[in-house]
């Protein structure tokens, strides 16, 4: 993070927040025994009273604290919203062969790797707090100074909300989905972004398969970067003013339900998958949707100028650039090269096996691949076979040549 950055995801100064765990127990409340190791400290290992056979299941409960730094970002609170994402301890998932994933957190992208869950969550807050979160609200009793809320969401990968005195909100429904934008108390651009919103869902239920979900909240909120998915809730930067940019963010972020969030990936280890894919979806959907001003082939022409001025800067200051997009998140040296490689070259690929097979074909693979993947992990592998169909058996050359940096990108014209 660069020191204009550090200034504004702390305005009030460095501010660190923690999760401690406080207990850990089974199902007939015995105590267990538990460690907190890895290199940052950042994994919880729990011994069990007996073994774990395979096919067999047991249960335990995690009594944990969270302290919110003051922090723009999905895990703080700053002048408007108080945003819990990535909150509390997820399970390390388990890969055969490999053990455990254990990565160690990174200030790059978004480094998490979760399973789809059933949630049932409280929330007990001041009355006065307007609640964005993941999942449908069951109830929510109030009496003069709180209220007590409880959602569930179920079959997701992860669960987040936005708590804020100063939201104002619309909604719609698409589709038999509800779609809500919060924005802040006297925006003049609530029902702009709620039509993206909606146009978003809409556009992506026909292309890749129906959003499964009952909701899905819009949110604006004190955060650094551009935006961050959550299932059925995203992030909206507060910093974003020009339409074209907060339409292009809002879009995004909507693909992330079925990249990322219906079809999961190793965020760490294979960033490229998701992000690459949504970022491809936000320009399929403007090609789809004329109205909003943007044209397809000058989005991917701007993309390959933006990427040429990367490498040319970098060749110019080190002497050589790395343009492997298959990294983990770690690998980047900057966040620029991460951003580059991981968004920008990623739709460079996809659009060139486009050109290739043609837009009716890989819009179909992507619609099969959410049938074939929905709710489960997909890797790097999974994700090239999906193509192959069309592809031949040259898909699997094609895709490395790109992810292992191998292809030349050129200035057209």
């Amino acid at each position: 993070m660069s020191d204009n950055n550090i200034e504004v995801a702390y305005p009030n100064g460095l501010s660190y927040g923690e999760i401690s765990i406080l207990k850990v127990y089974s199902e007939n409340e015995s105590d267990l025994s538990f460690t907190i190791e890895g290199e940052d400290e950042n994994i919880l290992s729990v011994k069990l009273s007996q073994p774990l056979y395979p096919e067999e299941r047991c249960y335990f409960t995690i009594e944990f604290e969270t302290i919110l730094p003051n922090i723009n970002h999905r895990f703080g609170y700053g002048e408007d919203t108080i945003n819990f994402g990535n909150f509390y301890p997820v399970a390390c998932i388990y890969e055969e062969g490999k053990g455990f994933a254990k990565a160690l957190y990174h200030s790059n992208g978004d480094p998490f790797y979760s399973e789809c869950s059933n949630y049932e969550v409280e929330i007990e807050c001041d009355k006065n707090f307007v609640i964005a979160s993941s999942g449908v609200e069951i109830s929510n009793l109030q009496d003069d100074a709180k209220q007590i809320a409880k959602y569930e969401a179920k079959n997701v990968r992860d669960f987040a909300f936005v708590l804020s005195k100063n939201f104002s909100q619309v909604s719609s429904e698409v589709d038999g989905v509800k779609v809500t934008y919060y924005g802040y108390e006297g925006d003049t651009n609530l029902e702009n972004c709620l039509k993206v919103s909606v146009d978003a869902l809409a556009t992506f239920n026909d292309m890749f398969g129906k959003y499964p979900y009952k909701t899905l909240s819009v949110v604006k909120s004190n955060f650094i970067h551009g935006g961050m998915e959550y299932p059925n809730i995203v992030l909206i930067s507060d910093k974003i003013d020009d339409y074209k940019d907060l339409n292009y963010v809002i879009v995004h972020e909507i693909a992330h339900q079925w990249w990322y969030g219906l079809i999961g990936n190793d965020q760490y280890n294979d960033a490229w998958i998701d992000e690459g894919l949504a970022e491809f979806s936000t320009l399929l959907f403007f090609e789809k949707n004329a109205e909003y001003g943007e044209d397809y082939k000058t989005l991917i022409n701007n993309a390959l100028n933006s990427y040429l001025l990367f490498e040319d800067v970098y060749i110019k200051v080190a002497g050589s650039v790395d343009g492997r997009i298959d990294r983990a998140i770690n690998e980047f040296e900057t966040e620029p090269e991460y951003s580059q490689c991981t968004y920008t070259k990623s739709v460079l690929m996809l659009n060139s096996f486009r050109e290739l097979i043609g837009k009716d074909k890989m819009i179909k693979t992507l619609k099969k691949m959410q049938e074939k993947y929905q709710y489960n992990l997909i890797t790097p592998e999974q994700f090239i076979a999906e193509f192959e169909k069309y592809g031949g058996k040259e898909t699997e050359s094609f895709f490395r040549n790109w992810l292992d940096g191998k292809v030349i990108l050129k200035k057209v014209g």
